[in-house]
């Protein structure tokens, strides 16, 4: 029984995480290229927007992958199984990194974004700003990427 819970939280965990993941692809693969065509109102503005609903809405999905893969964690080494602790562990070492940067350097410039899009004031240093929260991203998306093949591994070894 606690093997069935393991793999039905770390599925859970999965498909939070791919939220993110997705997320976090898209502004690397797509919105990193459009912003650079744009000026630097437009960008400040459409990612002060898209940052003011995804910092409402993305929290309590990512609080669950990160709650779903500790938990996934916690059951595979109550359950004896080595192998899916030792990839959850991986997954929770990949998220609490990706929460850090994401604390540290995208919710700051998050704020500054949303504030100039609620206002209409575009700050000086709105191209740094942006090109700053891009330069995290190949982290952000190896990060969660990581997180996934752990806990599909996980998922595998219980």
């Amino acid at each position: 029984m606690l093997v069935t819970t393991g793999q039905i939280i770390a599925t859970i965990a999965v498909l939070a995480n791919a939220v993110v993941y997705g997320t976090d692809v898209c502004g690397a693969v797509i919105m990193r290229s459009v912003y650079r065509k744009l000026d630097d109102a437009t960008v400040t503005v459409s990612a002060g927007w898209g940052h003011y609903y995804g910092d409402k809405r993305m929290p309590v999905i990512g609080a669950g992958g990160i709650v779903t893969a500790v938990l996934t964690l916690l059951i595979a080494l109550l359950a004896g199984q080595l192998g899916a602790a030792v990839a959850a562990a991986i997954t929770v070492a990949a998220l609490f990194t990706w929460l850090a940067l994401y604390v540290r350097i995208a919710k700051p410039i998050n704020s500054q974004q949303t504030a100039a899009a609620l206002s209409g004031i575009i700050p000086p240093d709105a191209r740094a700003l942006q090109n700053k929260w891009d330069s995290i991203l190949k982290y952000r998306v190896t990060l969660q990427f990581t997180a996934i093949a752990g806990l599909c591994t996980a998922l595998i070894l219980f």
